[in-house]
């Protein structure tokens, strides 16, 4: 199936540099891995089927030889917000749910993005992140929480259409219930690193669980969809621990049945676990970001294993993109690439009508997100 004509809501992924470039090939190499080590940019990135892929389907876009340095000088000819906007334009991607806990001074503001891109972007609450920058301003626990809560009441009136969470980089994603006096208790420790260091990665278990129960009662009243890391990311991950299986708690717990539960990017390795849950539970989405792009060849295998047992309502189109633009412009043709090929086997199993295939195609890419979020299909 062509489904270039089919409009994409890209329903989670992080801010475009502020420069965006010029770059060296290993520079540019950083931007197709998860490694974070530059013996792996400059040596083994290139050798990975992601990157001699891109750099051909890229070579093809700017009708370029098929090499790095013959796409870096031809990316270069263009200003890097009209590039952003041209591929997003020919990706025809129409909203992008854009998490902003990558955002550093380098990074363009939400304002830029939504001025220069020529499809709407909506904010994300990253919930860890918030939460750091509030230790920093707040020395005592009970006015600290107080501010958290505060600002994730106020976050959809302030135009957020979910929340984020990366606690499965923190510590993990086995959510254990935390009491008022254990989350004070840890606060003292974690706020006197904050003071003597000036800055925070919030790593306690304790305040973690207890912050993210706290947004979770916020959400469930609001209806407001809590988007969760699982499965694979850069090596600060314990993979062990992003497995979501250990989420389970939380689903079966009747206070956050309003609550939509968004597992990023497909959980890999854990697939299957992802799709088992999105069948199980009817609060429980299945995201195939950052699998697409980085799983490449094999994007269709994860589609696969998600589509073998979740219901095509609860599976979401993102591309976890971030940087370079040049990323949500391949997420978006290998992401319809794939589930075009997927939805053309289950048509010849007899499982699927063409017209059903289309109307699964327009659920995946942009309806599932636009009836989660209000997000524009």
């Amino acid at each position: 199936m062509d489904l270039a004509h089919v409009p994409i809501v890209d329903q989670h992924c992080h801010p475009l540099l502020r420069a965006g470039g010029p770059f060296t090939p290993a520079e540019y190499a950083r931007f197709f891995t998860e490694s974070v080590d530059r013996t792996m940019h400059a040596r083994y990135v290139p050798e990975t089927i992601f990157f001699r892929w891109a750099i051909k389907e890229l070579a093809g876009r700017f009708d370029c030889e098929p090499t790095v340095d013959a796409v870096l000088a031809a990316r270069e000819k263009t200003a890097p917000d009209v590039l952003a906007a041209q591929l997003l334009r020919d990706a025809n991607v129409i909203t992008l749910v854009m998490d902003y806990g990558y955002q550093t001074g380098e990074t363009w503001s939400h304002a830029e993005h939504a001025s220069r891109m020529p499809c709407a972007v909506l904010p994300v609450l990253r919930l860890e992140t918030f939460a750091q920058e509030l230790i920093l301003r707040h020395d005592r626990f009970d006015t600290f929480v107080d501010a958290f809560v505060a600002g994730v009441e106020g976050a959809r009136a302030n135009g957020t259409v979910a929340l984020k969470s990366i606690i499965a980089y923190r510590t993990g994603l086995a959510v254990q219930p935390a009491s008022v006096s254990d989350a004070a208790a840890a606060y003292g420790p974690v706020k006197e690193q904050a003071a003597r260091d000036g800055r925070i990665r919030l790593a306690s278990k304790p305040l973690n669980d207890y912050l993210l129960l706290r947004a979770l009662e916020i959400a469930a009243r609001q209806s407001l969809p809590v988007q969760f890391h699982t499965g694979f990311g850069d090596p600060d991950v314990d993979l062990l621990l992003a497995n979501p299986l250990h989420l389970r708690p939380l689903f079966e717990n009747g206070a956050y049945r309003d609550v939509a539960f968004v597992l990023l990017h497909a959980s890999y390795p854990y697939v299957r676990e992802l799709g088992y849950l999105a069948a199980v539970y009817p609060n429980v989405y299945a995201d195939f970001g950052l699998a697409n792009p980085h799983a490449a060849a094999e994007i269709p295998g994860v589609l696969r294993q998600i589509l073998g047992l979740a219901p095509t309502g609860k599976v979401l189109y993102s591309s976890d993109a971030s940087a370079i633009p040049e990323l949500f412009w391949l997420a978006a043709r290998w992401g319809r690439r794939a589930l075009g090929t997927v939805l053309d086997e289950l048509v010849g199993l007899g499982a699927l009508s063409s017209a059903e295939a289309l109307t699964v195609a327009q659920q995946i890419l942009g309806g599932n997100a636009t009836a989660l979020y209000g997000a524009r299909s």
